[in-house]
């Protein structure tokens, strides 16, 4: 009853309260480090026998309050070192606090866990549980001596060390969440507990660190950490504003660079192979082109990707049979737009086999291309969408136009994995691009994207162009069409005009500007 009406020891109670949940966090996320390592069914029943002792060596401290105040007598001292059991304790305490933070220290910082092993090595449970009774003796040796300092009440100090350990069984399963959300946490906690451990350590030496340095340090840490999580949340808040497309190709161009210097680094450095798989091998040439191409895939236009008007092979059935049959047999293709007089009035799509079928059998050749309907898109189709259509196509051509219903070109499954792999000529047929010496030869109906990538240039143009293929560009920053031998500069390059017909540019050769190096002219002073 008197305790009950006495303040002071209410206050006594509350401040022991607070002081005992902050001398038990250490020992809490000591805990939570040491349990990590068990299998995962084990983990809860550990923590709350860990915690459960904790607050029975506690009490059984509190219960022997004189044998507890005795401890600091010492049992030997010189004129260097002074010994009592709590010194020998914190000793050995402070020693093995710092191995073992040191430890898990090491773990983290060389990235251990990352190692693949077909079974995971778990820690043994009661081994775990020997290291949790000897840290909670430890922490709780010092927990009683503040609480005996601060309190001379038994039931004061029984108190505060029974409402505290069940607010740390409380907050037990957040800090768990919290130190598996940020698990820079997890470093910084063991950076800590190795302070505390060298601090025990010290103090037994005679170099006496006051507790308030310590927090000071600690809460110093925390509240940088604080701006470092805070800096990362709006880094990934900036991050999602930006296009998906663009943040996993920067990713994928990172860890490509990254692999570089980490392959090079193993071939001077033979030890180190024991790091990596035996597989690890920088990406192809062609790999990163094709996931280059992918992550832009959604972004290019179907005129990048399609056979432009002026190469598309057409039958026109308003011709003779004998020049329709030529062409057919003269053209290398399989399937054929048939149109009525020009390209723009298509009838439909056949195979050229099929329709020499109709020829020879002098069957009505109208009647059987209108039952083959083309497959007509918009050049404004989304390329993702277009891969849809391309599988229903059933290997067919699909036919591509403007607003205005003007044929632009046409695309088939070879021209979408071209837009993927890269170009694929054929026998008769010259590459897109092909590199000389000092420079390279271009087609002018090559498109702008797969320029880019082969000469691998981020920064190929400056303004925005309408136009998918380099002759388009050429056209659009000359403001005409260019003659024979003119020289357009874009960017760091210089684009020469090989050859022009009919309108169109047909080949050109593009070479790098020359950078000047000035040179700085000294003057001798006799």
């Amino acid at each position: 009853m008197g305790f009950t009406l006495n303040p002071s020891a209410w206050t006594g109670l509350l401040a022991l309260i607070i002081i005992e949940i902050v001398l038990g966090m250490d020992n809490i996320i000591f805990l939570t480090i040491l349990v990590k390592k068990l299998h995962p069914k084990q983990r809860k029943k550990a923590k709350n026998i860990g915690l459960i002792l904790s607050l029975f060596i506690r009490i059984s401290f509190l219960s022997l309050i004189s044998w507890s105040t005795s401890l600091t007598n010492p049992f030997y001292s010189n004129q260097y070192i002074t010994l009592s059991v709590r010194e020998v304790i914190f000793l050995t305490g402070g020693i093995f606090l710092s191995f073992v933070s040191l430890l898990e220290l090491n773990d983290k910082l060389c990235n251990r866990h990352v190692k693949e092993n077909k079974k995971k090595n778990y820690s043994n449970f009661w081994l775990t549980i020997c290291q949790i009774v000897i840290m909670d003796s430890i922490f709780s040796l010092d927990s009683i001596i503040t609480a005996i300092g601060i309190a001379n009440n038994i039931i004061v100090m029984t108190l505060a060390i029974i409402i505290s350990m069940c607010f740390m069984l409380y907050v037990l399963k957040s800090i768990k969440k919290f130190i598996h959300k940020y698990k820079a946490i997890v470093v910084l906690c063991l950076g800590f507990l190795l302070m505390i451990g060298m601090s025990l350590i010290l103090e037994v030496l005679g170099f006496y660190i006051p507790k308030t340095y310590l927090y000071t340090a600690i809460g110093f840490s925390i509240f940088i950490e604080v701006f470092n999580q805070l800096s990362k949340y709006n880094f990934l808040l900036y991050q999602y504003t930006r296009p998906i497309r663009t943040r996993v190709l920067e990713k994928f161009l990172q860890i490509i660079k990254i692999e570089k210097q980490k392959t090079k680094h193993i071939k001077n450095e033979k030890k180190n192979k024991k790091y990596f798989s035996k597989e690890y091998s920088n990406f192809k040439k062609e790999e990163k082109y094709m996931i280059y191409s992918l992550l832009n895939l959604a972004i290019r236009s179907i005129k990048s990707m399609m056979t432009p008007r002026i190469e598309i092979s057409w039958i026109n059935i308003n011709k003779p049979i004998n020049e329709i049959k030529k062409k057919l047999l003269d053209t290398p293709h399989s399937l054929f737009p048939i149109c009525k007089g020009e390209l723009d009035k298509i009838i439909g799509v056949v195979r050229a086999k099929e329709l020499l079928f109709i020829i020879e059998n002098n069957k009505n050749i109208l009647n059987f291309v209108s039952k083959n309907k083309p497959i007509i898109i918009l050049e404004t189709l989304n390329p993702i969408n277009l891969l849809k259509i391309l599988k229903k196509s059933k290997g067919n051509i699909i036919i591509v136009i403007n607003k205005f219903n003007i044929v632009q070109g046409l695309i088939t499954p070879l021209d979408f994995l071209k837009a993927i792999a890269g170009d694929f000529p054929d026998a008769d047929e010259t590459p897109d691009i092909i590199k000389e010496k000092n420079s390279w030869l271009v087609k002018g109906s090559t498109d702008l994207h797969s320029l880019k990538q082969f000469l691998n240039i981020k920064n190929f143009f400056k303004v925005q162009t309408t136009h998918a293929s380099i002759a388009g560009l050429l056209i659009e920053t000359k403001g005409e069409i260019p003659s024979k031998g003119d020289i357009i500069k874009i960017s760091s390059l210089n684009f020469k005009i090989i050859k022009v017909t009919n309108y169109t540019i047909n080949l050109i050769r593009i070479t790098k500007k020359n950078k000047k190096k000035k040179k700085n002219k000294t003057k001798r002073i006799k």
